[in-house]
């Protein structure tokens, strides 16, 4: 497989002209270009596993054709999951346990150098696949790897020690670590997150009063914004992603932020007093003084109910993962704010993906 490297500029330039024409109607200034390292970007990779003539391999299907491709490199993973790829087949080879009715294999990747293998099956796994898993484990960590495995077939997990991987990133001279849950959302490209938060960091400073995060994942934001505010509030609907969350503020060091396991659409009724939840127990939304809010929903975007929260707020933060559905909420939102700063964060090279991020102010 072969990127093209060379014309990653000129692709990177496309989105930019299309984002600017999707945010002029809302008079969105020059907006700013964040762009991803043009290989081995990705944090993250799923292959299915073919077998052919007692042999198998990687494969991906081209989702328009269906057609299916080999896949030995993949340059668009990162560098660590590419000599995965390389070294594990083979060790696999060796315990037929290991590959026998094997149909998937998922990888998630740090950048400081630790990898979590999943292997998923069309079969239970019992002690002797343990057995096995183990060895394979011993034989990749004498090569040089820090992994996990872990094997996954129909209503099992099996973990031979942890099913998380501890990310440490640099933003803005300071090193933040972030744990990462095997088959829980984190942001695929590493690099290009870093810029997000440093651009976030930049956008909130000088802030006053509080912050209240929507969507708050593993804490990825919240707990690099917590510096600019008096206290931050975040939800969470994930139970692993709040349980990674609550670790990574105490692993950084962060005394001003709280996480309610809620979604977006539960803490709206809260705040709105439609509802009232057992798990806001001895916290007193009272006391927080928002007049900031961040919010990463969705490739659906913000539902009508939120957005309407959204508008009670002096200044917005919102990044976006589909700018459509950003646009759809904007028609709103531009009623009340103006956008003083936009960005385009390019997460998925040689897509037409764009991961947007605009700074509203009230008018």
């Amino acid at each position: 497989m072969q990127l093209p490297i060379s014309r990653y500029s000129e692709l990177l330039q496309k989105k930019y002209e299309k984002l600017t024409a999707l945010l002029r109607p809302f008079n969105a200034p020059e907006i700013q270009v964040f762009a991803s390292p043009p290989s081995h970007y990705r944090m993250r990779a799923e292959f299915r596993i073919w077998h052919e003539q007692g042999d198998f391999y990687h494969i991906m299907f081209d989702q328009t054709t269906k057609q299916r491709y080999r896949i030995d490199e993949f340059p668009i993973a990162g560098e660590l999951i590419n000599r995965m790829m390389k070294s594990l087949p083979a060790l696999l080879k060796e315990q037929e346990v290991l590959h026998q009715k094997l149909f998937q294999i998922d990888y998630l990747s740090t950048l400081s150098n630790q990898i979590i293998v999943s292997l998923l099956y069309h079969k239970p796994l019992l002690d002797e696949w343990q057995r096995a898993a183990k060895n394979l484990k011993e034989k990749l960590t004498a090569l040089g790897f820090n992994l996990q495995i872990i094997g996954r077939a129909s209503k099992q997990k099996i973990c031979l020690e942890r099913d998380y991987a501890d990310e440490i990133l640099s933003v803005a001279g300071r090193n933040y670590v972030y744990r990462q849950v095997e088959n829980s959302f984190t942001q695929p490209n590493a690099v290009v997150n870093c810029k997000m938060l440093e651009w976030a960091i930049d956008c909130t400073k000088n802030s006053e009063g509080d912050l209240l995060e929507l969507y708050c994942g593993n804490g990825n934001f919240s707990i690099a914004l917590a510096q600019n505010f008096r206290k931050v509030l975040a939800t969470e609907i994930a139970k692993p992603s709040v349980a990674a969350a609550q670790f990574n503020i105490v692993k950084n060091g962060v005394e001003n932020l709280q996480i309610i396991r809620m979604s977006a659409e539960e803490f709206t009724q809260a705040i709105n007093g439609v509802r009232e939840f057992n798990r806001l127990k001895g916290i007193d939304l009272k006391s927080y003084e928002c007049n900031t809010i961040f919010v990463d929903p969705p490739r659906a975007g913000l539902d009508s109910e939120t957005v309407k929260l959204v508008r009670n707020y002096d200044r917005i933060l919102y990044i976006s993962c589909n700018p459509r559905t950003l646009c759809d909420n904007l028609v709103e939102l531009s009623k009340t704010h103006r956008i003083e700063r936009a960005a385009l964060f390019d997460q998925f090279p040689y897509t037409d993906h764009m991961e947007s991020g605009v700074w509203l102010i009230r008018k």
